[in-house]
């Protein structure tokens, strides 16, 4: 059926500009006898645009356009049965009783109907039946999946996978279906798109998509069994036995996979396998080079960034990857040369000298038609090239930046700014680059990449530090984004007082108290503030900031007002100065809330006092940093490896993130929501009266792949401790009741230190749903710090099960059975909250006094380095470091670091350690730890010995 240009322009013309309640009208159309196929269909149309377009109907409207659209099934037009399938699939969620229409759906689905009534018909009935009916039509549905037309097979294996989420027992049942439908064979019926007859005939399948929906469905399955998912993986790949030429996707003797689609998912499953059995590693790798020489250049691309992004591949791995690549790049198709230069710039980041051999490519590249690729090439050239190469990429990159999108022109800003700490002899000519892009048009995430890298420059010093913060002064001059003039202003209030001249920035941050809207206005006065509170700053300088602050004091906005009052009482005093502006470290966001809840929880909490905030830990500033620069990357990993669509990082670290970044393993982020679960737990409730100090991170007590998989969290409170077991059955004929672990102590020491009180079992634990084992312990001396190990076993009743539904069978009283399980100990390192603590290395460890000090020293010959040595004591003392910096010594012959802590959530508890390093003798360690529990410092240093 063809219709003429401008006809079609007329109809696109109304579609623009539909009403809602004319459409609702026309609809009765639906009613009259004979059925007008084409202005039928045409007002489908409309319907569907209205939906799309996001206009809302009320349930009757809905319901009542759905059973008159129902009555068109009476007529046989395939164009107008397709309209209608969409049409009922979409008012299905807001129309009431459309279960009505399965009748007539089944009908079509019948295997003597048009196929292209079968394949939409399993397509809408599958979104719009209830679970509990999908038994009714599972035998439909399975002889759909194997049925050898490609479009019947994939619309009912697509369908089963949207099932699948609802009804997981059932569609597990149809696991041979799809074993069947993943190796058939590539020759199926089909029919003529437009024929009106029933008429089928005999057509080749060259997409071989069966096989690829197939294989989701079949791993969507399979996902939590470890096992047969390996074998899949394995049986898939060919592997074992497999002829030459396997991989070239026809051959026998190998894959049976013919579609490239699938045979991407298989590498990426694979991929997966790997990471969650490193013991498969070797094995698997060895199929990821197979896949490299892959004759489809999807699989080779899939392969090649997998091994990039695998941490556990070798040099000459991720060599042979690089090379692959390299051979992508001179593709005649510009997707294929930009998913190898986008995945050429991710390793680049971590592996520079791997992707050196491509730079000659990559300079031919430059000069690419498609503009994303010359981005990606040059800003990887960036990371790979050298100090002399690099003025010349930056004019190159510098002629096509208002070519290409924001999303590029942020990957670029971002190529610039880890340039600057490589470079530091080019940082005039990298401001020079990003004060002309801050100056051209462009959104919001792009102008704060730009300005964060210009901030970096500011940072670092040297030269170019003055020079960074006047074009940051120039750049909030003329800023449409008050959120970036906000994060300047802040910025300058930092760096600014520093400088040799702060009387230059007070000039441009007043400015904005004067032209700007209320929130920079309140930023510039905080920003002001801060100019006053310096150390530096002189008698004239503070006055002359007072006398700014003053006429803040008549602002017309409250906030304004407010802000400029308190900066005026808090410069007027050194000691309010120190108190307010100069300690920046915060408040641990996660560990804050929890205690604040837990305070509002308690009924009696206010009558004992007010809240204490001295219980909270605290961020620094440079851990604060860490984290937000944490963020930027694992951002810039994402847009780089094409696992996001947004392309801009992540909005700036709070100091909750900074604090879960920052701190060892023994501080978990989750802590929050394990009190809560304990609390919920009746016979651990009362445990909740104590504070919880630590909840160490879960260790897992089985290997990955073994029949239970036992993974154990410490939470320890003052008083107590409790082990929580994590446990889950991957026995599908199991099901496993009164779940207990047993602990035992190791020797008469542990036994002494702490005493069982309580244990919880799981009542009832089934195939694939983990669940919790509790088992508590009460210190028996609170004086006495529990070095203890437990040997752990694992107890529970077995029972037979049908796998499709997890229940036991009938009669069936099982039988008792055990399972050994790694041990489980606790030690000092668990009473340990890791804290920043302000001033630790000199004022703070002066008021801790001698008295409450405990000096050890320690001959550690095991290690190669002073650096391998700070790490493993950062982790034995479970403390934070006062300064990350100090973890990577410039000195590999002696070095100084402080670590602090809260001993029990309260007691604050400093250790500083010297060391020394030797080759052949190792590295010699003095410890020195003082606290306000003088209990706890003999503890910390036990904790090395």
């Amino acid at each position: 059926m063809s219709r003429k240009k401008d006809e079609d322009s007329d109809e696109l013309g109304a579609l623009m500009n539909l009403d809602h309640s004319v459409v609702l009208q026309e609809a009765r159309v639906f009613n009259e006898t004979p059925v007008r196929p084409r202005h039928s269909r045409l007002l489908l149309a409309k319907i569907l645009f209205l939906l799309y377009r996001g206009d809302t109907m009320s349930t009757a409207e809905a319901t009542n356009l759905f059973f008159s659209i129902t009555k068109l099934f009476q007529c046989t037009d395939m164009s107008l049965r397709q309209m209608v399938y969409l049409t009922i699939r979409e008012l299905s969620t807001i129309s009431e009783d459309v279960i009505m229409v399965t009748s007539s759906l089944m009908k079509d689905m019948q295997p003597n109907s048009e196929i292209t009534y079968r394949a939409n018909a399993m397509r809408a009935l599958c979104k719009i039946i209830e679970p509990s009916m999908l038994p009714g039509i599972e035998r439909f549905l399975k002889s759909a999946i194997v049925e050898k037309t490609p479009s019947i097979a994939s619309a009912a294996l697509v369908s089963s996978l949207h099932l699948f989420g609802e009804a997981k027992d059932v569609v597990r049942r149809w696991g041979n279906e799809v074993s069947e439908a993943l190796g058939g064979k590539a020759v199926a019926q089909g029919s003529s798109f437009f024929g009106g007859s029933a008429s089928q005939r005999q057509v080749a399948s060259t997409s071989n998509i069966v096989q690829y929906h197939a294989l989701g469905l079949l791993y969507a399955i399979r996902q939590h069994d470890r096992v047969a998912v390996l074998k899949l993986v394995q049986s898939l790949s060919g592997q074992g036995g497999r002829g030459g030429g396997w991989m070239g996707g026809g051959g026998g003797g190998g894959s049976a996979l013919r579609s490239n689609a699938a045979q991407v998912m298989l590498v990426r499953y694979a991929v997966r396998v790997m990471e969650n059995d490193p013991g498969l590693t070797a094995q698997l790798h060895a199929l990821l080079e197979e896949w490299l020489k892959h004759r489809s250049d999807m699989v080779s691309l899939e392969a090649a960034r997998a091994v990039c992004q695998l941490g556990s591949a070798t040099g000459g791995q991720v060599a042979a990857a690089v090379g692959a690549l390299q051979v992508f790049l001179s593709s005649p198709r510009a997707a294929v040369r930009f998913a190898a230069i986008r995945t050429l710039n991710a390793l680049a980041r971590t592996q520079a000298a791997a992707v050196a051999p491509c730079n000659v490519d990559m300079e031919g590249l430059i000069t690419d038609s498609n503009r994303s690729v010359a981005t990606f090439a040059i800003t990887t050239l960036l990371k790979t090239g050298n100090e002399a190469s690099v003025e010349r990429l930056m004019k190159q990159m510098q002629g096509f930046m208002s070519e290409i999108s924001d999303e590029f022109k942020i990957v670029v800003a971002e190529a610039v700014r880890s340039l600057c700490a490589k470079f530091p002899s080019k940082h005039g000519l990298f401001l020079g680059f990003l004060a002309g892009v801050l100056r051209d048009e462009g959104g919001f995430e792009f102008k704060r990449a730009a300005i964060e890298a210009v901030m970096d420059l500011a940072r670092q010093g040297g030269e170019s530090r003055e020079a960074a913060l006047a074009q940051l002064c120039e750049f909030i001059e003329d800023c449409e984004f008050s959120k970036l003039s906000v994060r300047v202003l802040h910025f300058l209030g930092d760096e600014g007082p520093a400088t040799a001249r702060p009387s230059v920035y007070i000039r441009h941050i007043y400015n904005r108290v004067v032209l700007e809207n209320a929130v920079v206005r309140a930023a510039a006065v905080s920003a002001l503030a801060k100019f006053g509170a310096a150390p530096r700053a002189d008698a004239a300088l503070q006055r002359s900031v007072r006398v700014l602050l003053t006429r803040c004091l008549d602002d017309r906005d409250d906030e304004v007002r407010d802000r400029a009052a308190w900066a005026l009482r808090m410069t007027a005093a050194d000691a309010t100065r120190a108190k307010y502006v100069r300690d920046d470290s915060t408040f641990s966001l996660p560990v804050l809330e929890r205690r604040l809840v837990e305070y509002c929880a308690d009924a009696g909490a206010a009558a004992r006092g007010r809240f204490s905030f001295g219980a909270v830990p605290r961020v620094s500033r440079a851990q604060e940093a860490d984290a937000r620069q944490r963020e930027r990357l694992d951002a810039m990993d994402a847009v780089l490896t094409g696992s996001a669509v947004s392309a801009g990082p992540a909005a700036p670290a709070t100091a909750s993130a900074a604090a879960a970044a920052a701190e060892p393993a023994t501080f978990s982020a989750a802590a929050p929501l394990y009190a809560a679960q304990l609390a919920a737990i009746p016979a651990l409730a009362a445990l909740g009266a104590q504070p919880l100090v630590s909840s160490a991170r879960a260790v897992a007590l089985t290997e990955a792949e073994t029949e239970y998989v036992v993974r154990c969290v410490k939470h320890v409170y003052e008083h107590h401790v409790v082990f929580q077991f994590d446990v889950t059955n991957t026995i599908a004929e199991q099901v496993l009741e009164q779940v207990e672990v047993a602990m035992e102590p190791a020797d008469d020491d542990a036994a002494a230190a702490l005493r069982p009180v309580v244990a919880v079992p799981i009542p009832e634990l089934r195939f694939d749903a983990p669940a919790s084992a509790y088992v508590a312990f009460e210190r028996v001396d609170p004086a006495v710090v529990p070095v203890a190990a437990f040997a752990c076993t694992l107890r529970f009743v077995v029972k037979e099960c049908d796998p499709a539904t997890g229940a036991p069978e009938d009669g069936d009283d099982g039988f008792e059975d055990e399972y050994s399980l790694e041990p489980a100990d606790v030690g000092a390192a668990d009473f340990m909250e890791p804290a920043y603590l302000p001033d630790a290395a000199a004022g703070l460890w002066d008021a801790l006094g001698a008295d409450s000090e405990a000096v050890e020293t320690f001959a550690l010959a095991s290690f190669d380095s002073i650096e391998d040595c700070l790490a493993r004591v950062c982790e034995l003392l479970a403390m934070s470091p006062a300064d990350p910096a100090a973890l990577k010594p410039r000195s590999k012959a002696a070095h100084q670091a402080v670590f602090t802590g809260k001993w029990l959530g309260r007691a604050r508890t400093v250790a500083r350690t010297r060391m020394t390093y030797q080759k052949g003798s190792g590295v010699t360690m003095e410890l020195a730890v003082r606290s306000e529990d003088a209990d706890a410092s003999e503890a910390v240093v036990g904790a090395i010995a």
